[in-house]
């Protein structure tokens, strides 16, 4: 009996093609490993590529670079060859069992001292867990959430209102923020404070974030002026600019000793009013995957206590 080949079929020799150049960093790289011809791995990608409808890969100078559909291909990709090494583990009786995986999207607003301290409960349950975390915007991030690429989103906003996308929004706590700056800047500016912030250099969230909106309308309300040094829509690069002493900038109060420690700040005021939330997203109404339980729990019961 001859059966037909379904359309959706996906030949893998083309997929393993593709996600070796993308783990090797170029076509030649691949080639090498896999012993075969440069020319050889370049078509089989654009056989790929013309399977799936999708441009996966584009030149940058000597740099192979993913679209956005080459990144979703290669995180399946990913997961298909890792469970094709796990299949052959097991029926080999290698010891240990396969973890279980938790995969997060990190909003680029998020500070990633809170990621760091919000993700720690997960690697602490007693079922093994790996963690796979990729940085975007919210709104990219929602949409992996939406094809089932991410398990959960973390988030310093909730679900906006009328999106096609039907996930739910877990509020996993709030905190107070401070100013804080290099230490040099943060003797300048200390007394007197808020008033102090009168044309001091100020580095800010990009405007598509609820703080940015919350330190905008509290600025205003007082009749501030600072001036505005940066704009970083990532909260981790704004924190490094901070530390070295090129402005004044916001931070979380929950993770004040990391900030202090980590990055030599120091504390000018508290912006009285003003809290920043923290959500995980998921396309569950009810959280049931053990890792995002220990995230949400110990958020709520300790670093937002």
């Amino acid at each position: 009996m001859v059966f037909e080949q379904p359309l959706e079929a996906l030949n893998y020799h083309h997929l393993r093609y593709f996600w070796a150049a993308v783990r090797e960093g170029g076509v030649t790289r691949a080639s090498r490993k896999l012993s075969i011809s440069q020319p050889t791995v370049s078509s089989q990608i654009r056989a790929l590529e013309d399977r799936l409808g999708e441009k996966l890969t584009v030149r940058q100078g000597r740099q192979l670079a993913l679209t956005e559909a080459g990144r979703i291909v290669f995180r399946y990709a990913e997961e298909i060859f890792n469970l094709g090494r796990e299949l052959v583990d097991t029926l080999k009786d290698r010891p240990g069992g396969r973890p279980a995986r938790l995969t997060v999207g990190i909003d680029n607003a998020v500070p990633k001292l809170v990621a760091h301290r919000l993700l720690q409960p997960a690697l602490q349950i007693p079922e093994p867990v790996r963690i796979e975390c990729f940085e975007d915007k919210s709104e990219r991030l929602v949409a992996e959430l939406a094809v089932h690429a991410l398990d959960i989103v973390l988030s310093d906003a909730p679900m906006p209102l009328g999106t096609s996308v039907r996930a739910y929004s877990h509020l996993l706590g709030e905190s107070g923020v401070g100013l804080y700056a290099a230490p040099r800047l943060a003797d300048e500016r200390r007394a007197g404070f808020p008033a102090s912030l009168d044309g001091a250099p100020l580095l800010l969230p990009t405007r598509n974030s609820g703080l940015r909106r919350a330190l905008d309308q509290w600025l205003e309300e007082r009749k501030l002026r600072p001036r505005i040094a940066c704009e970083i829509e990532d909260a981790a690069l704004l924190e490094v600019f901070g530390r070295a002493g090129v402005g004044v900038f916001p931070g979380c109060l929950a993770i004040e000793r990391e900030l202090l420690e980590q990055y030599r700040a120091e504390r000018i005021g508290i912006v009285e009013g003003v809290r920043e939330r923290f959500y995980a997203i998921s396309v569950e109404r009810r959280i049931k995957h053990p890792a995002v339980l220990a995230i949400s729990e110990q958020a709520r019961a300790s670093l937002f206590a």
